[in-house]
């Protein structure tokens, strides 16, 4: 199975600790015109009473289009880990509430789709396309709106070691040359397609990665890592004191593994039945992100309030939470693609992603439905195309 992993930053302290799962100041960026800013009913539109979601992670600032749907009656229940209430657009009602779930150790690190799979009254997710492949045969979900739309995984980098280091082709041959390594949790699919492609080789790779800075530190730059582009490089040089410096990174999506990260989707067999409220429900997620990057300040609190009040050790600074959502606007970790839309599917990648990631899970033995294509995997037609960032 392909695994996410994420971590907990402990501000202050060099421990950080491993887990596993899918990551001031107001944004320029502003919200296209669209039928999503009138007044929704997704109450008529079919959408169940409490629309529930379950994200991949801990609250943070990727998932901010989902906490800006939430109003003042927002209700937090601590020990269930999920924040409820009315779900507004612009601030009036669309006839329905929601309920955001955490993810990571709210739910045992279980992956998302396991998780709609043994909760049923989960009504839609967060996955990734490359766990869609692995997991088509037991737990099989379709995507229809993919509010990231390039992976934030990278690999970093100290760039004082490796000053003349741009790519990850050249970081395979720098640490050929250095005998550093490439540190990554086990399991992930993506190295097996690094060494395929001749990103990297194996005598560069160490798969005992475990979340915590101090293998990184105590190589001294020599080894690189991976990590998340929307949060490592600002907690390394500003929240882990062993450390206190820049590091430089590259997304893996530029490698060709490109899958889309924390797509919204549903178990396949739901789909029909859903399909009246998703077609009301995406302009509005759509319309949320927009609003979201033009003005975070209120979801932005809400977040850190439910950080707090979780307590499950993840410590998610307002310096993180700041770094993340303008890098995610810088490196286009979120954006329009190539398009004037946002939350849509490229099919030419979502094609290439699937040939690509299916020959490697064949290799490394995952069960994978023989029947499944690249179509079955997601959906445009319930997006709104006139709504984008500008």
């Amino acid at each position: 199975m392909h695994k996410i992993h994420r971590l907990v930053a402990v501000v202050g302290a060099v421990a950080l600790t491993a887990t596993l799962a899918a990551c001031s100041g107001t944004s320029s960026t502003g919200p296209s015109a669209s039928a999503a800013s009138a007044t929704v009913d997704l109450a008529a539109a079919g959408c169940p009473s409490t629309i529930v979601i379950q994200t991949d992670w801990n609250p943070e600032s990727e998932h901010g289009h989902l906490y800006q749907m939430l109003g003042k009656d927002a209700v937090i229940d601590s020990e269930k880990k999920s924040v409820s209430g009315t779900l507004e657009l612009d601030g009036k009602s669309t006839g329905v509430k929601v309920e955001i779930r955490a993810g990571g150790p709210a739910i045992g690190y279980s992956g998302v789709g396991a998780q709609m799979y043994t909760d049923t009254s989960i009504t839609m997710g967060y996955i990734t396309t490359d766990d869609q492949i692995a997991n088509s045969a037991k737990t099989p979900t379709k995507a229809f709106f993919a509010p990231l739309d390039e992976s934030p995984i990278m690999v970093m980098w100290d760039p004082k070691t490796y000053p003349d280091v741009t790519t990850i082709k050249e970081l395979g041959q720098a640490l050929t040359k250095t005998g550093g390594v490439w540190r990554f949790f086990s399991g992930s699919a993506y190295i097996d397609y690094l060494t395929d492609a001749g990103f990297m080789t194996k005598a560069e790779q160490d798969s005992s990665y475990d979340g915590t800075p101090a293998n990184f530190v105590a190589a001294g730059g020599k080894d690189v890592q991976q990590g998340f582009a929307s949060a490592e490089p600002y907690i390394y040089e500003h929240e882990v004191p062993a450390w206190n410096k820049p590091v430089k990174y590259a997304l893996v999506s530029s490698t060709g593994w490109d899958p889309y990260q924390s797509e919204m989707a549903v178990r396949t067999a739901d789909f029909e039945k859903l399909t009246p409220c998703l077609k009301a429900l995406t302009p509005v997620l759509q319309q949320e992100e927009v609003d979201y990057f033009a003005n975070p300040k209120a979801a932005d609190a809400l977040i850190q309030t439910l950080v707090k009040d979780y307590n499950t050790g993840w410590v998610y600074s307002p310096g993180v939470a700041d770094y993340s959502r303008k890098t995610m606007i810088s490196d286009k970790l979120v954006g329009n693609g190539t398009n004037s839309t946002i939350g849509d599917f490229d099919k030419a990648r979502m094609d290439k992603f699937f040939t690509t990631a299916s020959a490697i899970y064949t290799k490394l033995g995952t069960a994978i439905d023989p029947k499944l294509t690249a179509d079955d995997l997601y959906t445009n037609e319930f997006i709104d195309t006139s709504i984008g960032l500008k």
